[in-house]
């Protein structure tokens, strides 16, 4: 993982970041407030809607360069750029993205913790 004490961002995506973290989707409402909020998640810290070069994530970990994507049905339409992005942050960055859809985080949340928990182990 690069050591990136600073990553860059797009200042015009700042006002989007926080129109995000009001609009929030209630699977990624619940994973904040269930699993990530107030470094409840292996004492980590998270912020939500982190802008990260020009893209804003979910949520992200800067000790760990990893970011958590909620995906909801839009994402099914666009996989190819999720993944073009997701190479891009790991390219750039070495930041690692794990995604989750909103189904499994609000139907299966033992799971995706239990997921989540091993891959952020690695």
């Amino acid at each position: 993982m690069k050591d990136f004490k600073f990553i860059p961002y797009s200042k015009n995506l700042v006002s989007r970041a926080r129109e995000l973290r009001k609009e929030e989707t209630s699977a990624e409402r619940f994973f904040w407030n269930e699993v990530l909020k107030d470094k409840k998640l292996l004492g980590l810290k998270f912020t939500r809607q982190k802008p990260i070069d020009n893209f804003i994530v979910d949520f992200y970990c800067a000790s760990l360069g990893v970011v958590i994507e909620i995906d909801g049905k839009i994402h099914f339409a666009q996989k190819s750029r999720d993944r073009e992005r997701d190479e891009i942050l790991k390219q750039k960055f070495g930041i690692k993205v794990v995604r989750y859809k909103n189904e499994d985080v609000l139907n299966n949340l033992e799971k995706v913790i239990e997921d989540l928990v091993k891959r952020l182990k690695r």
